[in-house]
């Protein structure tokens, strides 16, 4: 699908804060509010506009604590089919959050949340690795997030880097 200019400034405006009003939208791209709205909704209708999440560090609330792992999945595509196949079989499961296909040694990219260790160990050896066509996995551990869909987590990211100049 082909978008215009105004729609694609709509979409860089929702991406880098979903929670800026549709007045301020209109007045960034020079539209009314009633246009922002109904290009929104035919972006969201579209599937162009999947989501407007929350990120939120669990991690620092307690008793919601979890551990995230990322699993790399080697398998062997089906014929006609392909990976669409396996890869509708592993992201209907409630504790694979995303899926990806990926060029390289292994074929899938798998994040997976649990609340401990021996949930994602249970994952693994009783639902993923029992797919027919998975061949083998790899299981990496998220030991802390520095930095999430370009958000910073954990740094220092409000240091004012400018030089003081004094009198």
């Amino acid at each position: 699908m082909r978008l215009t200019k105004e729609e694609l400034e709509i979409l860089a405006i929702l991406e880098e804060n979903h929670r800026t009003p549709v007045e301020t939208i209109a007045m960034q791209v020079q539209t009314t509010p009633e246009n922002v709205k109904k290009i929104i909704e035919r972006l969201e209708k579209e599937k162009i506009i999947v989501s407007y999440p929350a990120l939120i560090d669990w991690n620092k609330i307690d008793g919601k604590e979890h551990v995230v792992a990322m699993i790399d999945v080697k398998v062997t595509p089906k014929r006609g089919v392909g990976f669409d196949e396996v890869a509708e079989r592993i992201y209907r499961y409630p504790e694979v959050t995303s899926l990806y296909l990926m060029s390289g040694t292994y074929d899938f990219s798998v994040t997976v949340e649990g609340k401990n260790l021996k949930d994602i160990a249970t994952f693994v050896s009783e639902k993923l690795a029992t797919i027919e066509n998975v061949v083998s996995t790899t299981t990496h551990f998220l030991l802390k997030k520095y930095k999430h869909d370009g958000v910073i987590i954990e740094g220092k990211q409000d240091k004012d880097r400018r030089m003081v100049i004094t009198p």
